[in-house]
């Protein structure tokens, strides 16, 4: 795995804590509810949802970073990389058909590339 792949799966690990904090602990609040062009009283509703969201995008999060440690350029390393990179690009496309086509470039993308650049090496 080179240090390019290695580094653009860091960066889908941290966009995916970002995810996690949004999603578990903004949800409702004024900055999450812009982010997410929410309304007070959907926000309130539905915070358990976006909560047990956030909590997928973190273990997503966290296989991307096992990935990266301690394994380095091993076939096990990449192996953990492909699938969780995978799973992430996955639900980038089912999101960007059913939510917004923003998901497409926010979340899958940088899987896309951070996948791409793995497989390159």
């Amino acid at each position: 795995m080179s240090l390019f792949a290695q580094v653009f799966i860091a960066l889908v690990a941290f966009l995916h804590i970002g995810f996690l904090v949004l999603e578990m602990f903004l949800w409702d609040k004024p900055s999450g509810r812009k982010i997410f062009g929410l309304k007070a009283d959907f926000a309130s509703q539905s915070k358990v949802l976006a909560a047990n969201q956030g909590l997928y995008n973190g273990f997503l999060a966290a296989g991307l970073i096992w990935s990266l440690f301690p394994f380095g350029a091993s076939a096990a390393a990449s192996a953990i990389a492909t699938f969780f990179l995978t799973c992430i690009i996955i639900a980038g496309i089912y999101g960007a058909a059913t939510v917004s086509k923003m998901i497409l470039f926010v979340q899958a993308l940088p899987a896309i590339i951070a996948l791409a650049l793995l497989l390159l090496t």
